[in-house]
Formats: C-alpha cells, sequence, structure tokens
C-alpha cells in the first residue's frame, strides 16, 4: 500500500471491481448466515430430544454396567468352596478368596455380609460406609431379583451391588463395589456423541464437584457452578454460555448420599455443544467455497469489462486535467462531442480551461504586488534582489536600504485603519520620489515595512539615499485633515561586502533596520556586531525570563541626600541581575531589551514588589525615607499599572507616599494623552512623582505645567561639569528657580565632588544624587552606609565629608 492508499482506491475501475466481488461476497454471506441461522433453529428444536435419548442411553449403560457386576458377584456366591468357608467361618480364606474374586472382576471393596446386614470380611477398612446401604440393596434385591445402587467415597462416584450367599438358604451376603471410570464417558461419546459430566457433593452445603467429564476443565467448572443444580430432582433440559460457547444440558440425578441428605450425592449431567450442532458439514463447507470462487471468476471478468468501458474516457479528461496543472491552456478538452456524461464533463473542464487563462494573470499580480500601495510585495522584492545580484558584473556591488516606521501602530489605533492606510500610499509615493535611477526598485515588504533595491549600488550610493529617504519623513504627512509627523528606522545591507546570497542579504538589511530602531540614531549600515547582538539579545530576554523565576534579580539603592542638612531623604530603586554565569549584569545591559521585548512590564512590578517589601525593612530599622522607582514607556501606556501598584501596596502594607515614581520626558512622546491618564491617576493615589534626566526632552516646558509633577531630576550631562562649563551652570540655576516658582522640588544628578556640592547647595538645590556620597549598593551594604552617615552629617559645604 502507498502513501496514496491501496490501488482499488486510485482508479473508478478498481472500486467498480471491488463493488462487483463485494456485492457477490455479501450475497454468499447472507446466504452463509441464512443457512447457519437454519441450522441453530433446528438445533435447538431437537436437541432437548437428543439429550432425552442420551439420559436413556445413560441408564441403559448403567444398567448393563450393574448386571455385569452382579453376575460377577454372584459367581462368587455360587463358589463351593467359599461357601464351605463361610459355613465353616473360616476368616482367612473367605478374606483370600473375597480378595482373588475382586481383583479378577475390578472391584474396588469386596465384603461378606452376615444374615443381619453386619460386617464379617472385608479386603479394606473401608467398606463400613456402605453398611447403611446394605438393607436397601436387600429390599431391592427382593424385589427386582438385583441389587445396584450408586454411591459417593471420598469424593468419586460407585455403583454397588449386593448378592445373597445360599447354601442352600441364605447364609450371608457378598457387598461389592466398582468405581464409575471414564470407560462411561467413552461408551456415551461413542454412541451418542454427547458429553457426559459426573457431578458430586457429599452435602447440600458443599459445591459440586466434577468428578468424572469428558468435556474441558473450564467449561466442567462452569457447569459445576450452575444454580440450577441445586433442584433436588431431576431437571429438564437447560442451556447457560461458557468462553462465548452455549452448552444444552440435561440432568439426572443418580444416588444420594444420605436418606436425609436431600440435594447431596451424584448428578449426572449429559450436555452437547449448541455451536458444534449447528456448524456446517465440511462437504457443505467445500461446496459453498467452490460456489463463491467460480462466482469471484465470472463477476470479475464482467467487472473488468464495464470498468474499461468507464474509465478510458475519464483517462482522457485526466490527462487534459494534467495540462492544465502543467500551465497549458491552449489544448481545448477532447471528448466535447459526446452527449452523456463523460461530455458534460468534458465540457466544464473546456469553461474551467479558459477562465483559468483568464486568471492567470490577475493571480500573478496578486502574488508579486501590494494591491493598497501598488508597489512589488515581499515575494516579488526577493526575486529583483536575487536577480540583480546575479545579474551584477564582476566586481559589482547590490545594496538593500529597508525601513520600518516609527508609531505607525499609534496611528491606526489613533486615527483609524482608514487614515493608516492613507500614510502608507503616501510613504510609498514619498520614497518612490527619491529614486532618480532606472532599474532601482521600492517595494512594500508587509505591514509598516519598506524595501528599496539599489542595483550596482555601493555602500556610500545607499547610506545617500538612506539620508535622502530620513530627510523626507522632516515634512508632515498631510493625510485628510491631519499632519502626521512619521519617521522611520532606516538599515542599510550590502552584496557581496555583507552577504553572499539574496536571502542572506535582505536578513542583513533587516538586522540593521531593528538596530537603527533601537539606538534611534539615524541610518545604521549593517555591521557583524549589530548580528552578534541581535542574537545576544534574544538569548538574554529569554534567560532574564527566567531570571524572575529564578530569584536572580536584585534590589540596589542610590541615596538621596538632602543639600541643607546632608541628611538621608531618600534612595533611588534600582534593579542589578546576578547572573548565574556571567556574574553582575549592569541594567544597561538588560533593561533596554527588556523595554524592546515588552518584559519591561513584569520588571517594574518586580522592583516595585521588592522596593515596598524592602521599605518595610528600612523603616523596622528606623530609616524613614522615599523610594523612587523608575516607570518606562511601555508601563506609563498600560492602563492596569496603577491597579497592579495598589495591589503591591496592600500586599506589603506600605503607603503611596513612601514612593516616588520617575518618568523621562521622551517616554511622553508616545501616547501623552494615555500617559497623562495614567499619571494621573497614579497622583491621584498618593505617590509621589518625578521627572528623570529633566533637560534633555523638546517638550519639557510644554508638559511640565500639564503633569501632576512633585519633583524634578536634572540630568546628570548637566551638573557633572557645572565647575567647568558656565552654560551648564546657567542651565542648573534657571531648573532650580523654574522649579522653585512651580512649587516643584529639585534633584541634582551625577554629583562626583565636594565642588559641585557647594555649588548645588549655594543655589539652594533641594536634594543631590552621585557617586560623591554613595554609589548604587544592596540594602545590607545600605543600611550600613546610613548608619555612617547618620554619625557624619554635612553641615558646612568647605568641610563637609560625606561617606563614600
Amino acid at each position: 500500500m502507498s502513501a496514496r492508499g491501496p490501488w482499488w482506491r486510485r482508479s473508478i475501475g478498481g472500486r467498480i471491481i471491488v463493488l462487483f466481488l463485494g456485492l457477490l461476497l455479501a450475497v454468499q454471506v447472507a446466504s452463509f448466515m441464512a443457512l447457519r441461522a437454519s441450522l441453530a433453529d433446528h438445533a435447538h428444536r431437537v436437541l432437548p430430544e437428543k439429550l432425552r435419548a442420551g439420559e436413556r442411553l445413560l441408564q441403559n449403560l448403567l444398567d448393563r454396567r450393574a448386571q455385569t457386576l452382579i453376575n460377577g458377584a454372584r459367581l462368587l456366591a455360587a463358589d463351593y468352596g467359599f461357601r464351605e468357608a463361610v459355613s465353616s467361618n473360616d476368616a482367612e480364606t473367605i478374606v483370600s478368596v473375597l480378595a482373588n474374586h475382586g481383583a479378577r472382576i475390578g472391584a474396588t471393596e469386596v465384603a461378606l455380609l452376615a444374615t443381619d446386614f453386619s460386617l464379617r470380611a472385608t479386603t479394606t477398612s473401608e467398606a463400613r460406609h456402605l453398611l447403611p446401604l446394605a438393607e436397601r440393596l436387600a429390599t431391592q434385591s427382593a424385589a427386582s431379583g438385583q441389587a445396584s445402587v450408586i454411591t459417593l467415597r471420598a469424593g468419586r462416584p460407585y455403583q454397588a451391588v449386593l448378592v445373597p450367599v445360599r447354601a442352600p438358604l441364605v447364609v450371608g451376603w457378598v457387598l461389592m463395589d466398582f468405581p464409575l471410570d471414564g470407560q462411561l464417558i467413552a461408551d456415551m461419546q461413542r454412541l451418542a456423541a454427547l458429553d457426559l459430566t459426573l457431578l458430586s457433593r457429599a452435602s447440600p452445603d458443599e459445591p459440586w464437584a466434577v468428578s468424572l467429564t469428558s468435556l474441558d476443565a473450564v467449561r466442567a467448572a462452569s457447569m459445576a457452578g450452575q444454580p440450577w443444580l441445586d433442584d433436588t430432582g431431576d431437571t429438564g433440559m437447560s442451556s447457560f454460555a461458557v468462553q462465548g460457547e452455549e452448552l444444552g444440558v440435561r440432568v439426572r440425578t443418580l444416588t444420594v448420599g444420605r436418606e436425609t441428605d436431600a440435594g447431596a450425592g451424584v448428578r449426572a449431567l449429559v450436555s452437547l455443544s449448541v455451536d458444534d450442532a449447528v456448524r456446517l458439514p465440511r462437504d457443505l463447507q467445500l461446496a459453498l467455497i467452490a460456489i463463491t470462487l467460480l462466482g469471484i471468476v465470472v463477476f470479475a471478468f464482467g467487472s473488468v469489462f464495464t470498468a474499461r468501458r468507464v474509465t478510458t474516457p475519464l483517462r482522457g479528461l485526466a490527462d487534459a486535467a494534467e495540462r492544465l496543472g502543467r500551465g497549458d491552456y491552449a489544448t481545448p478538452m477532447l471528448g466535447l462531442q459526446r452527449h452523456d456524461e463523460i461530455g458534460e464533463l468534458s465540457q466544464s473542464f473546456e469553461r474551467m480551461r479558459i477562465n483559468i487563462a483568464e486568471n492567470q494573470a490577475q493571480i500573478l499580480k496578486l502574488a508579486y504586488w501590494d494591491p493598497l500601495t501598488g508597489l512589488p510585495n515581499r515575494a516579488r522584492f526577493r526575486e529583483a534582489v536575487n536577480g540583480a545580484i546575479v545579474a551584477a558584473p564582476p566586481g559589482g556591488s547590490v545594496a538593500i536600504v529597508m525601513l520600518d516606521l516609527n508609531r505607525f501602530k499609534h496611528v491606526n489605533d489613533v486615527l483609524g485603519y482608514r487614515i493608516g492606510d492613507l500614510l502608507l500610499v503616501q510613504v510609498a509615493e514619498r520614497l518612490n520620489r527619491q529614486l532618480v535611477r532606472d532599474g532601482d526598485l521600492v517595494a512594500r515588504l508587509g505591514g509598516d515595512e519598506f524595501g528599496v533595491l539599489l542595483r550596482s549600488g555601493d555602500p556610500e550610493l545607499a547610506m545617500s539615499v538612506a539620508r535622502r529617504i530620513e530627510q523626507s519623513f522632516q515634512a508632515p504627512l498631510a493625510l485628510e485633515e491631519h499632519n502626521v509627523d512619521m519617521g522611520a528606522a532606516i538599515g542599510i545591507a550590502c552584496w557581496p561586502k555583507h552577504a553572499d546570497g539574496g536571502d542572506a542579504l535582505l536578513n542583513r538589511a533587516e538586522v540593521a533596520m531593528y538596530a537603527a530602531k533601537s539606538r534611534g540614531s539615524g541610518p545604521l549600515m549593517y555591521d557583524p556586531s549589530v548580528d552578534v547582538a541581535s542574537a545576544q539579545m534574544l538569548t538574554l530576554i529569554s534567560e532574564l525570563r527566567q531570571a524572575v523565576e529564578h530569584d536572580e534579580l536584585r534590589l540596589y539603592l542610590q541615596p538621596k541626600l538632602a543639600l541643607e542638612s546632608g541628611q538621608v531623604a531618600g534612595a533611588e530603586a534600582l534593579v542589578r541581575w546576578q547572573h548565574p554565569q556571567r556574574g553582575l549584569v549592569p541594567p544597561g545591559e538588560f533593561v533596554p531589551f527588556a523595554e524592546q521585548s515588552g518584559f519591561i512590564h513584569a520588571l517594574t512590578l518586580w522592583v516595585f514588589e521588592e522596593a515596598a517589601r524592602q521599605w518595610r525593612r528600612l523603616s523596622d530599622e528606623g530609616i524613614d525615607l522615599v523610594l523612587s522607582v523608575n516607570l518606562s514607556t511601555r508601563d506609563l501606556l498600560d492602563q492596569d499599572l496603577p491597579q497592579k501598584f495598589e495591589a503591591v501596596l496592600v500586599r506589603q502594607r506600605v503607603a503611596a507616599k513612601a514612593f516616588c515614581l520617575e518618568i523621562t520626558e521622551s517616554a511622553m512622546m508616545d501616547d501623552p494623552q494615555r500617559a497623562l491618564v495614567t499619571l494621573d491617576r497614579l497622583s491621584a493615589i498618593g505617590f509621589k512623582l518625578s521627572i528623570d534626566d529633566f533637560g534633555t526632552g523638546y517638550s519639557s516646558l510644554a508638559y511640565l505645567k500639564r503633569l501632576p509633577v512633585d519633583e524634578l531630576k536634572i540630568d546628570q550631562s548637566f551638573v557633572r561639569n557645572m565647575q567647568t562649563d558656565a552654560d551648564d551652570a546657567v542651565i542648573v540655576r534657571s531648573t532650580i528657580d523654574l522649579a522653585h516658582n512651580l512649587g516643584i522640588a529639585v534633584v541634582a544628578e551625577g554629583v562626583e565632588n565636594v565642588q559641585v556640592w557647594n555649588m548645588l547647595r549655594e543655589l539652594h538645590c533641594d536634594m543631590a544624587q552621585g557617586f560623591y556620597m554613595g554609589r548604587p549598593m544592596p540594602v545590607d551594604e545600605f543600611l550600613q552606609w546610613s548608619a555612617a552617615a547618620a554619625a557624619l552629617r554635612v553641615t558646612r559645604a568647605s568641610d563637609s565629608a560625606v561617606l563614600h
């Protein structure tokens, strides 16, 4: 059998043949079943009479056996020497004669009884159990001239006979018993083809035991357990099933053990298998097989002839379908002149051929062109790249410029998908305007990604085109009543410098594009280090997820001191990663990756939860301060963030006023409205809010008055050099004055020496943070640092000494 199925399923002719043969076999099977049912009905009708005949045969066999035994016993009783020994009471001679005669006729026990039926002599010591039967046997002998009874001894059935010893009057009785053996079963099977089973039990409380049987052990044991055996009298025919076979049984009670023990003794079960009775005779089976084989041959020839009449024209249509599959739409179908079902099928094929030929061009267009922008799609672009590489002259170069639009998803979410489609169309037109050479190609690769193919383009030309594209995005896009500012991350890769094939070149350009997106530094030429960083980022993000589960993250605190008093006023909570192989990983190596992958949500929640737990520990140590926690751009767009933070506060039993949440100016720019809603909800809960790296954004003042801000952190790039750079000092002073006029506290970052500390204090800055006071440190170390700092208060800027 092949993977396509058996041969007859792959061919209509085969199915016709199988159908015809199947019908024949079905008829034969139905005939066989009907014959078997008839035999079964006949068997059930004649079975009771056959079992009754078997019962009568059993009784005849027992009577004949009894007569044979009685004749043997009479021969002994008539022996002159035996009668003389009985008359003279010669015990030794009596026992010897009894033993010899019993051995000759196969008797198990032979005993001589007195006229009062007391025991005078015996060949074994077990003959006493026969004495209770002696009187009954004598009565039976007087009535019928012979005495025989079936008795049970040691679980085995025996046939006992009693014969008088006359000299000439009755001077005693000879009592013999003989075991019922396999000869009785053999006679039943030979004469009547019936099975015989002898069951016995000494008392009604005992189960029936199989004493003798022609059945196998399982069927005999099942028969012995049938409930109708407990009936005291003989039963009619019964039936039961064992191992799926039905047996018909007729029960006859041969004798009972004692007069009072009704239901004990020996029972004979004459049985016949119903399945054997309904089994077809062998000659009939052979006849049915011969008829079936003959029918198969006749039907096979007839079905082959019929199948060929049907399948020959169908093969012609199959060949036509193969031609269509190979793209041959010019050759017309055969069989159009027929007026039967085959002709109708041929005409349908012809109409299909015409429709396929008409639609093929449209299908090819849809397969290689983007219907929205009219640009080639990724598949066409890939073919063009491979073709350009193949056609490139020796020493030539092919370049790809790939770009991904920034904030395109935001445009779809806010302005709707229709505006998003218009934006893509205008971007396609703008990109086409940047190409001035014939043969270059612009394509939409999918979503908000576009690609530019520069045939014979070296790295310098590719970078020049990329910068023109970047400059073209500086002008907003007019989308109906909306003006949308749109930027793009641009990556560049060249063949053969960066890749040896088309697919690899596309991959390198895409890697460069995503690296440019993460850096935000303009067009980026592919570099192998960028590719390594991409692979490292995938590994790092995967390991970072495990770091949270395996408790590998650590919380560090960097102190914030009040410039006026020198007291510890707060601390910034920072995360570090204790990697099992790399050691302590700084946040700059994994936080940006977490931001790009979206894992920053889980990271922020971990930092806040751990900060809340450590705040309680600091509070228990008598240290009362405000902990600052950084929020990312993605965190601000999470509308559920306030609810998540509230749950942490409840779980750790900490008030919201114990925390200051720091945000950067750039974090507000992706979706200012959503970010503002999130900040308002956080402020309403009781969190303090701080703008981090203040002064580095281009819209700080526009949003400062709208945000519920409690604190500004001046970026360290201004603070670090304020003692040597007058412009930085002016910026710091202006920022402090502006914040104080608005009622906002000011924190200076990057304080690394006492001179900057003194300058900030003279400018009335509120707090300072930097390596001069303390580096980020674990919580245990922060506790020790706080204790030491409390003993060395900074009281004067000139002679202050802060523990470092």
